[in-house]
């Protein structure tokens, strides 16, 4: 597992700290920031495999980052977010936004079990987190860009559930991943 070192002390004490339930707030945090991140580049794997074995077409973050550019201005939901005016740095914005919702589930998930699962972690709430999580896409960024509840207004609704849902179980395996290193 990985954890920062504070002063005048050793992987070893971090590590008995860990199994006595006695980790600090920073050391949950960058455990956590650890685990979205490998978990967000596992996704970001299974979607270039994917890509290339099914001939899927890649996740284009830009639509995400015109989504949440128009966010100041009050737009939250859109007919089309395709249709909507383009923003400036949308593909970057999307990126930043994948990766940064991406760490938030980490950082949240280790805050959510805490010390003693940081200390041995199991699949099984890593995995049941990240099924959670496509909640928010079902019901908060798909309508708002204009997919409908889950996809619904999509040409393949079911398609692309099952892909999403396949997408987060290989986040929860980052996630576990990250909290075993």
């Amino acid at each position: 597992m990985f954890m920062g070192l504070g002063a005048g002390q050793s992987a070893r004490d971090v590590a008995v700290s860990a199994r006595k339930g006695e980790l600090g707030v920073s050391e949950i945090l960058t455990t956590g920031l650890l685990m979205g991140l490998i978990a967000t580049l596992a996704m970001d794997a299974w979607a270039v495999l994917i890509n290339r074995v099914m001939k899927l077409p890649a996740p284009n973050w830009g639509l995400p980052g015109r989504w949440v550019g128009h966010m100041p201005a009050g737009r939250l939901f859109h007919d089309d977010i395709a249709a909507a005016d383009p923003v400036a740095g949308e593909h970057a914005i999307g990126w930043v936004f994948h990766y940064a919702v991406g760490i938030a589930y980490g950082v949240a998930l280790a805050l959510i079990m805490g010390p003693s699962w940081l200390a041995a972690p199991t699949f099984l709430p890593a995995f049941v987190f990240a099924i959670a999580t496509i909640s928010f896409g079902w019901f908060l960024m798909q309508p708002g860009m204009g997919a409908g509840l889950a996809a619904s207004r999509t040409p393949t609704p079911w398609r692309a559930r099952g892909l999403g849902l396949a997408a987060h179980t290989v986040f929860g395996v980052g996630l576990w991943a990250g909290a075993v290193i």
